[in-house]
C-alpha cells in the first residue's frame, strides 16, 4: 500500500514584532553586556587585593522594596489600559513615577551614606564600583522616569488604551527590566562584598 505525498508550500511569517521594540529589546541586551562586563570586572579586580571593606548602605534595602512597589503599580496600571479604564491607568502611571523619583532621592541618600563611612569615588576600586554601578542605573532610571511621564502625558491625549497599548508596553518592559537589574546588582553586592 502506497501513500500519496504531497507538497505543501510554506509561507512565510513576518517578522512580527514591532521595530520600536525591537529596537528596545537590542538597548536592553546592550545594557545587560554592560553591567555583565563591569560585575565580571569587579570580581577579577577585588581577587587581586587593595580592597576596602565596608558595610553596604542600609538604605539599599528601602530602595529595593521602592523599585519592586514602582514595577506593580506600573504592572497595574498596564492591566487596567487593557480594560480601557484611565483612571487606573493614569494613577499607576503616576505611582510608579512617583517611586521611580523616591528610588532616585534613596540611592542619593545611598551615597551621602558612603561619604559618611569614608568611601568616595576615588581612593580604592571598591567604592568606585559601587558609584559606578549604582550612578549608571541611576542614569537609565532616569531616563525610565522621563519615558513614563511621556506615556502618562499621552494616556491624556487618549493615545493609550487597549488599541494602542505599545508605547505602554514598551515603558512597561523597560521599567521591569530596570527594577530587575537594580535587584541583580543589589544581590551581586551583597554575595560578593
Amino acid at each position: 500500500m502506497e501513500k500519496e505525498l504531497k507538497y505543501v508550500d510554506v509561507v512565510e511569517q513576518p517578522i512580527a514584532m514591532h521595530p520600536k521594540k525591537f529596537a528596545l529589546w537590542l538597548f536592553l541586551v546592550t545594557v545587560v553586556m554592560i553591567f555583565a562586563a563591569l560585575t565580571s570586572a569587579y570580581i577579577v579586580r577585588q581577587s587581586e587585593g587593595n580592597w576596602l571593606e565596608y558595610d553596604l548602605p542600609s538604605i539599599f534595602w528601602y530602595t529595593s522594596g521602592i523599585v519592586i512597589l514602582s514595577s506593580v503599580c506600573l504592572q497595574v496600571a498596564y492591566a487596567a489600559a487593557k480594560k480601557d479604564n484611565l483612571a487606573g491607568l493614569r494613577l499607576g502611571i503616576t505611582l510608579a513615577v512617583v517611586l521611580g523619583i523616591a528610588f532616585l532621592v534613596g540611592q542619593w541618600y545611598s551615597w551621602v551614606a558612603l561619604v559618611d563611612r569614608n568611601v568616595f569615588f576615588v581612593g580604592n576600586p571598591a567604592g568606585s564600583f559601587l558609584y559606578v554601578f549604582t550612578g549608571l542605573h541611576a542614569v537609565h532610571l532616569i531616563s525610565g522616569v522621563i519615558f513614563l511621564i511621556i506615556v502618562l502625558i499621552s494616556t491624556f491625549r487618549y493615545k493609550v488604551h487597549s488599541q494602542s497599548m505599545d508605547t505602554l508596553e514598551m515603558a512597561t518592559t523597560y521599567w521591569h527590566f530596570l527594577a530587575a537589574l537594580w535587584l541583580y546588582l543589589f544581590m551581586f553586592l551583597l554575595l560578593n562584598h
